[in-house]
């Protein structure tokens, strides 16, 4: 039997991975007071014969939070609960990043104490927070202070510090769906005049600066950034988003990123043209491809040489063993949407082996 490409481990840029099968992140909303806990270890646990695993996003400050159940990156007792998750998934041989999170306006004042959410500009958008007393309509933010800014990206440090003392193997920054460093790279979401807003330079200042305060800490080499062009999620637009990512992927390869963690459609319409060959083309570290793929689609990109992972999200929910199902042709298992966020063990840990189903 031929071995799938994406079952081939490879080493690039002094990282070494056991397949190119990475698991994506994904929100699951098990968190207790904003603490990774014992039932999140046998989560990840479970899914250690990934590639590469990306946590669920985890907020590096109380001003960052925007969900109910989810884990933070900014207290000792935060760093206990990652730290039993990062050595637990270690000894079964598997590799895990941390995604650092700031929701920006995505957010609510009932986290905040009745304070406003932040954002780089007082733009409002259409949806809804999922708060301790249930869902509400999001509210205007406040637009952030130029001193301010500097300081979230101080926390962004600080969490990387915290998340490397908890022993993963690497941290990601979500600049994706929408939050925080997305709102500053697009211009839908920023109309700032200072030095973070107006020209492509000026708004992607802010994740340049973050990718460059968490690569002091990590080198460069062990941090991902995640980016999402062209989604609507959250209430982004931008006026020409294939000028603003190329942009900004210039920039982070300047830095020598170690990792990019491309959102993009695996089939897009008719007549759209995708932005990941150019990306590609730009970026010389490590690129993952995410959304909406299948072993079938994976395999032919990384075949192509168009990435060199690709990393799966719902597909990792019913099927924990997902590398070994692809490799041994076994059936693939459907997530149950009911439990996918919030709630107990169902629908969460109790999604059996390919073995144990047979």
């Amino acid at each position: 039997m031929t071995t799938s490409v994406l079952q081939q481990g490879f080493t690039k840029n002094q990282l070494s991975f056991k397949n190119r099968i990475f698991m994506a992140p994904m929100t699951r909303s098990r968190a207790v007071e904003q603490k990774p806990n014992d039932m999140m270890l046998e989560y990840y646990v479970q899914r250690a014969s990934a590639g590469l695993i990306f946590t669920e996003a985890a907020q590096i400050s109380p001003q960052g939070v925007g969900y109910i159940f989810t884990p933070g990156i900014h207290t000792q007792e935060q760093v206990q609960g990652w730290t039993k998750i990062t050595q637990a998934v270690h000894a079964k041989g598997g590799k895990i990043y941390l995604q650092l999170w700031h929701v920006g306006r995505v957010s609510h004042p009932e986290f905040h104490g009745g304070s406003l959410p932040v954002a780089p500009s007082a733009i409002a958008f259409q949806g809804q927070a999922y708060t301790p007393s249930g869902p509400k309509d999001v509210v205007t933010p406040r637009a952030l202070e130029t001193h301010e800014v500097k300081a979230i990206i101080a926390d962004y440090k600080n969490s990387a510090k915290l998340a490397k003392e908890a022993g993963f193997d690497g941290v990601e920054i979500h600049a994706a769906n929408g939050y925080l460093p997305a709102q500053f790279l697009e211009d839908g979401s920023n109309q700032r005049t200072d030095e973070y807003g107006g020209s492509l330079e000026n708004r992607s200042r802010f994740l340049v600066e973050v990718t460059k305060a968490v690569s002091d800490v990590w080198g460069p080499e062990r941090v991902s950034v995640r980016l999402s062009p062209r989604n609507p999620y959250n209430g982004m637009s931008d006026s020409n988003p294939e000028a603003t990512y190329l942009h900004v992927v210039r920039e982070l390869e300047k830095l020598k990123l170690g990792m990019l963690h491309f959102m993009e459609l695996a089939t897009l319409p008719e007549g759209v043209q995708p932005f990941s060959p150019k990306v590609r083309e730009i970026f010389s570290g490590m690129l993952i491809l995410n959304y909406g793929y299948d072993q079938k689609s994976a395999e032919e990109v990384v075949s192509k040489g168009l990435a060199d992972a690709v990393s799966f999200a719902s597909l990792f929910i019913p099927n924990p063993d997902l590398p070994e199902r692809f490799r041994d042709g076994h059936a693939l298992a459907t997530p149950d949407h009911a439990t996918m966020y919030g709630g107990t063990a169902k629908g969460y840990i109790d999604y059996p082996q390919a073995g144990e189903q047979q």
